[in-house]
């Protein structure tokens, strides 16, 4: 059976399952509504709050350690592990990186897999849930794309066929409760930071500011670096190595430290099942020296590091055909 380089049997091609399992219900697409838009609206007010009142060092703290706990559980997690297969690891390893994941309020478990092995299925074409070009490359196309793809594409009813992209972790009795359990995961997401805020403390007040802080700006900020990897870094920045036809990722140096490393997107498309995205020079990747501590420690086994022999392929490829 072919494979599509994304660490998963290529069922795309070869399966009859449709892309699509149905439709949101309107219950969930209500949900999704209040979870972008207020924290997006806390983010908004952070400056003023900031600076007129309510940010002490414990928020700080809260925040900070709440941002690298649940982006790491996305990047190392949901995206480079259980996505992509860069590494094996144990079961109470594999357990903790999808909590993680879920407690940073991008989806449930498999049904985040499912959207983002379709995305490398289809990357910029057809059947991408979130190309910023399905509306071409003209001005109000592409900002259009982008907004469509920042954060557009998930208010749409479709939802990714799980069966299909995802029927190993249907198949696996854990991911199946860590993705049940995501409610009650948003809950803690939400209300561990001002518990920790009052403990902290000692007062309301702490627990209000490290909800605002370490809750409602730490998801937002999250959030919208998660979805500039699938806007920005689909259009803007460079392409050193070479991705499919049609695969416009490309590499984003801003982003590389809030992303912790996932802006080293051509890097990614160019070989997916890498361990390592910023695969260049100078590139800083956080996720991939998490994922080599994890193997210093034996918890991460098998680990798939760039080789000197693929990256010198990518980048022959990529001087014969340079990139439009």
């Amino acid at each position: 059976m072919a494979s599509t380089g994304t660490g998963v049997v290529d069922r795309e091609r070869v399966g009859v399952a449709p892309i699509i399992d149905g439709r949101k219900p309107v219950a969930a697409v209500v949900a999704l509504w209040v979870f972008v838009l207020v924290p997006f609206a806390a983010l908004a007010a952070a400056v003023p709050v900031a600076w007129g009142w309510g940010l002490s060092w414990t928020d700080v703290a809260i925040a900070a350690t709440a941002y690298v706990l649940t982006g790491l559980g996305v990047t190392v997690g949901f995206h480079r592990y259980l996505t992509h297969g860069a590494f094996k690891a144990s079961r109470w390893l594999r357990i903790g990186l999808a909590v993680a994941g879920s407690l940073a309020v991008q989806g449930s478990v498999i049904q985040w897999v499912a959207d983002h092995r379709r995305h490398h299925a289809f990357a910029d074409r057809d059947g991408d849930p979130h190309s910023p070009w399905r509306y071409g490359r003209s001005v109000r196309g592409l900002a259009k794309g982008l907004v469509f793809a920042h954060v557009g594409w998930m208010f749409g009813r479709d939802v990714t066929n799980r069966e299909r992209f995802a029927k190993d972790l249907l198949a696996d009795a854990d991911m199946g409760r860590v993705d049940r359990l995501f409610g009650p995961l948003v809950a803690a997401s939400l209300l561990l930071p001002p518990a920790v805020g009052l403990l902290a403390t000692g007062t309301w007040r702490g627990a209000l500011t490290a909800f605002f802080w370490g809750a409602l700006v730490r998801i937002a900020l999250l959030h919208h670096v998660t979805w500039s990897i699938n806007s920005v870094c689909h259009v803007f920045g460079e392409r050193p190595l070479k991705t499919r036809a049609g695969d416009r990722a490309a590499n984003f140096w801003p982003l590389a430290i809030l992303s912790f490393g996932e802006s080293w997107h051509n890097g990614h498309h160019a070989d997916p099942t890498c361990a390592r995205h910023g695969v260049l020079p100078g590139q800083i990747d956080i996720s991939a020296r998490l994922i080599r501590l994890l193997e210093r420690f034996g918890w991460a086994r098998d680990v798939r590091w760039p080789t000197p022999a693929r990256l010198a392929a990518r980048l022959v490829a990529q001087r014969r055909e340079p990139s439009s």
